[in-house]
């Protein structure tokens, strides 16, 4: 079974290099493996894409050698761990604000004694049943992670109790949706403080944990408060900077 490079780096205590991807670009996939990326995150919560094009990608993800932490759109167990079986490293889950929906995503993921995952075998983290063997299940429980994302005033006000899953390997900030829920509610919390409140849970617990980065400034104070998932760097940014750049080109060539 393929190891994972983002577990890899995260049991030697190191940061993980991850960027993310929300459209269906194979070359994005093999440049960031080119350029020393560990793991990108694909966004499927607020992307679409079919079934086919995600097992196309995971196949993309196997023949660079990088792992791909997928942000399910759903909770159909099934689903989710059929994801595991066509490829992803590992899985993302938005909105985790307690720690019974942390254990029910353990129990959907991880093979017994972690969880209930059914088994197949014959799918691509197995080298469709050549790679299988007595020892799949220990080594896909060993090599697949789970990450579960605080986006409520309620899951950071829980997070000592989720941090504490066995199976549950990060914890991941969406800012986004956490600071409009702090905004949107009668609350003394703040971002700072959320960011805070994590951090502090998951190195009580042995978990890593992190958040997406606008600058490299941003980066390197989320290192400097323990973070080793932080995604940085992405499709998006990378369009939009490349067409401001060529308009701004454009604007003077052409005087307009």
């Amino acid at each position: 079974m393929r190891k994972s490079k983002t577990l890899a780096r995260l049991r030697a205590s190191n940061p993980v290099r991850m960027c993310s991807l929300g459209h269906f670009i194979p070359a994005y996939i093999r440049h960031a493996a080119h350029y020393g990326y560990d793991c990108i995150w694909l966004d499927l919560e607020h992307r679409a894409m079919s079934d086919h094009e995600v097992q196309a990608l995971l196949a993309y993800f196997h023949l660079f050698d990088i792992d791909c932490m997928l942000r399910a759109p759903t909770l159909e167990k099934t689903r989710l761990y059929r994801y595991l079986e066509d490829g992803a490293t590992g899985l993302m889950i938005p909105h985790v604000s307690t720690a019974d929906k942390a254990r029910m995503l353990v129990d959907a993921v991880k093979f017994p004694p972690l969880g209930d995952r059914g088994l197949d075998g014959a799918g691509l983290d197995s080298d469709f049943f050549l790679a299988g063997g007595d020892d799949y299940t220990d080594e896909a429980n060993r090599e697949t992670f789970l990450v579960v994302q605080i986006e409520t005033p309620q899951a950071v006000a829980n997070v000592e109790e989720i941090a504490s899953v066995d199976g549950v390997d990060g914890l991941f900030i969406g800012p986004g949706d956490l600071g409009l829920r702090i905004k949107k509610t009668e609350t003394k919390l703040t971002l700072d403080a959320a960011v805070a409140t994590v951090a502090a849970a998951a190195k009580r617990h042995g978990k890593a944990w992190g958040c997406p980065a606008g600058s490299g400034e941003q980066v390197k104070q989320l290192r400097e408060q323990g973070a080793q998932l932080i995604a940085y760097g992405g499709d998006f940014r990378a369009f939009m900077a490349a067409l401001k750049q060529s308009s701004s080109d454009l604007n003077e060539v052409y005087g307009t």
